[in-house]
């Protein structure tokens, strides 16, 4: 038998899980690391459900940023790679602009990916960004200046792209 829980908790599942991907993809970069970051994520959200249930997305997205925050510091150590070409074609008229921009992406360290994904995608303020990454805020203002200045040198084709559409 069901429990109202377990019921709340596969309907947030379902409604929730393509928009939770997504913001893990942009973060992690990788799609096999972007459903271990959601799957995390959502494992976190079945054991506390009954204290969280009134704002799940809020827990998860925070349990999703703190756990790709440690999964970056393990790997510092380790050379960072380029991102990967997406499963299959795109039928949006954007695919140009995002496929640029996941190649850019790739361009950037972790730290940098996931504060640019939290600033511009989730837009989210730089102090919500800090406190999400347990960061300070002008840790966020610099890293985020550097990452765009670092876009801005290496994909300058992004900038071409927007321009292209406006």
């Amino acid at each position: 038998m069901i429990t109202d829980d377990e019921a709340g908790f596969a309907e947030f599942v379902a409604g929730r899980q393509a928009a939770l991907s997504r913001t893990a993809y942009l973060l992690t970069g990788d799609h096999h690391l972007a459903q271990d970051l959601v799957q995390a994520a959502l494992l976190q959200a079945a054991k506390h459900w009954r204290r969280i249930h009134t704002s799940p997305e809020a827990y998860v997205r925070r349990a999703m940023y703190h756990q790709n925050i440690s999964w970056w510091r393990r790997r510092r150590h380790v050379a960072e790679t380029a991102l990967g070409a997406y499963d299959g074609a795109s039928t949006s008229p954007d695919s140009d602009l995002r496929l640029t921009l996941d190649e850019a992406l790739g361009h950037l360290t972790t730290k940098q990916r996931t504060v640019l994904v939290l600033r511009f995608y989730e837009d989210l303020t730089e102090v919500e960004t800090a406190r999400a990454l347990g960061l300070s805020t002008s840790t966020v203002k610099s890293t985020t200046r550097q990452a765009l200045a670092r876009l801005r040198t290496l994909a300058p084709e992004l900038a071409e792209l927007i321009g292209a559409d406006a």
